[in-house]
């Protein structure tokens, strides 16, 4: 939208912070309208002004138009999609029901791309999109209250854990995907002859440098007794 005033205005809106912030709301508008419309209009009457007097945004956005715009947005559901069901070790063929979570969802071109993912599976339409969340939400409390004995919730780590070692190296200890709560025990050795103390940075995430990662904390062990590197056990 903007770039389309600014074709027709010689204006870039996105410099003007207040001009911005309505063209944003009216663009969030426009997209729920178009999951239940093909075509809606945008109209933001002195949305700006310069010196030959104010100026107005009066456009059509189509539902094709706003389809080929996003397009690239909707490809990247692809990859998280066919990794969870790798993760899961299923085919989509296999899912009892795909549920949807997020206003978003209500787009047809969402809806599409998930019939297309799983065979011509159906999205699971039974429970409000925004409302989702909040209700496993509720059913996790009262499972934690003791309220609820018929469901069973697994919370699992979303991403994998893991220590820096030599070389800024993220050494994995806890995969993602894991059920938690979980242990872990790997046993590392020092670095350098006479050291006594060692600093744990502890990671979390798929990358194999640690920098590349995300840092949960460090801590220090101490009172290690001295000896050639590699002897002690830690």
């Amino acid at each position: 939208l903007a770039d389309e005033f600014q074709r027709e205005q010689g204006i870039d809106l996105r410099k003007d912070r207040q001009a911005l912030q309505r063209l944003r709301e009216t663009a969030e508008k426009a997209k729920v309208e178009l999951s239940t419309t093909v075509q809606t209009s945008i109209n933001l009457p002195f949305i700006t002004a310069d010196q030959t007097g104010p100026k107005h945004l009066d456009m059509n956005l189509t539902r094709a138009k706003f389809e080929e715009l996003t397009q690239d947005l909707l490809d990247r559901v692809v990859g998280p999609f066919e990794q969870a069901l790798a993760d899961a070790k299923l085919k989509a063929q296999e899912l009892d029901a795909v549920v949807l979570v997020g206003g978003a969802t209500r787009m047809p071109m969402v809806q599409e791309l998930i019939r297309r993912l799983t065979g011509g599976k159906e999205p699971h339409k039974g429970v409000n999109p925004d409302e989702v969340v909040a209700m496993g939400a509720a059913i996790q409390a009262g499972i934690i209250v003791r309220e609820v004995d018929d469901v069973l919730l697994l919370d699992v780590t979303p991403l994998s854990l893991g220590v820096e070692t030599v070389g800024g190296i993220m050494t994995r200890m806890i995969e993602r995907n894991t059920t938690i709560p979980t242990q872990k025990t790997e046993v590392y050795s020092t670095a350098g002859d006479g050291q006594t103390e060692v600093e744990i940075h502890v990671l979390q995430g798929e990358r194999t440098m640690a920098g590349d990662s995300r840092s949960l904390g460090r801590f220090r062990l101490t009172g290690i007794p001295p000896a050639p590197r590699g002897i002690p056990k830690v």
